[in-house]
């Protein structure tokens, strides 16, 4: 979903990613999502039934043209039965041949997105059939108008705080404030959001299943 534009935190340096991982913009995700989406030979519309998500919102997506949410995403990859990780990847999908005991991973090198709330790096993409979807992030909103609406997705949710502090304000009131080492396990049908609110952008290790 677009987000309304805001002004950093006075206390608050935007910093920079950690790592030199490889990067990607929300242009290149977009063409991943039309390139894949007329590789199945489906209309906008079709999509749209399937996702839940509106045919202008798909089409800003794949133009670029807007800052869209993990919530979106997810329902457009459901919908066109891909996992998420291959619009930040593209490597081909390991052989179902031999799958693989494990699959390493290294931030330095895992690709990054970001969009107007977070800085992602999404994990394992490499691996095949995957039943979770692992990410860091950089939770880089800080007041509730940062975002357009509460997010939700079908499945559950992990998190766990590397750096800083966070808060996860749920739709139903709940509010979870959590610090460095500390986590939560929860339903992401349940809208939420998630905030920093140290001095600096809290880092957090996510995990989803759909």
């Amino acid at each position: 979903m677009a987000s309304r534009s805001r002004s950093p935190a006075p206390d608050a340096k935007r910093s920079a990613p950690r790592s030199a991982a490889p990067s990607i913009d929300r242009y290149e995700m977009g063409r991943r999502l039309r390139a894949i989406r007329k590789g199945k030979k489906l209309t906008l519309v079709q999509v749209s039934a399937l996702s839940g998500v509106t045919v202008p919102t798909l089409s800003k997506m794949e133009l670029g043209q807007a800052s869209i949410s993990y919530e979106k995403f997810a329902a457009v990859a459901h919908a066109l039965s891909v996992d998420i990780s291959r619009l930040f990847e593209d490597r081909a999908t390991v052989s179902s041949r031999k799958k693989p005991t494990f699959t390493p991973i290294a931030l330095r090198s895992s690709t990054t997105f970001a969009n107007d709330q977070y800085l992602h790096q999404v994990l394992a993409t490499e691996h095949p059939d995957k039943r979770m979807t692992p990410w860091f992030a950089r939770v880089q909103a800080r007041s509730m108008d940062d975002y357009a609406g509460f997010n939700h997705h079908p499945g559950q949710e992990f998190l766990l705080v590397i750096t800083g502090k966070l808060k996860v304000v749920f739709e139903n009131g709940e509010i979870l404030e959590l610090e460095k080492d500390q986590g939560a396990y929860f339903d992401s049908s349940v809208g939420h959001v998630y905030l920093s609110t140290g001095r600096k952008e809290a880092e957090v290790l996510m995990v989803m299943t759909s």
